[in-house]
């Protein structure tokens, strides 16, 4: 699923990192990497930016949606 589908406050791991390669830059250098452990913390009401936690290096960042969908996450069933 992608980022934009994910349920709240649940970890998520990050599967893949879709899209072109400036995408994938900009994800790694805001400190998304693949098999890291996230959390969608927030959304802003009328389709606006998702804040997103990264559990793995304690950063939050507010993505727009359309990278949000170019990150493909799964459930994590374990707390890290």
């Amino acid at each position: 699923m992608t980022l934009i589908e994910a349920p709240r406050s649940t970890p998520l791991r990050i599967v893949d990192l879709a899209g072109g390669e400036g995408v994938r830059r900009r994800l790694m250098a805001l400190g998304f990497h693949k098999n890291d452990i996230i959390e969608l913390d927030g959304q802003a009401i009328l389709r606006g930016p998702l804040l997103v936690r990264n559990v793995s290096c304690d950063s939050k960042v507010a993505l727009g949606r359309g990278v949000a969908q170019k990150i493909i996450v799964e459930e994590v069933h374990e707390r890290p």
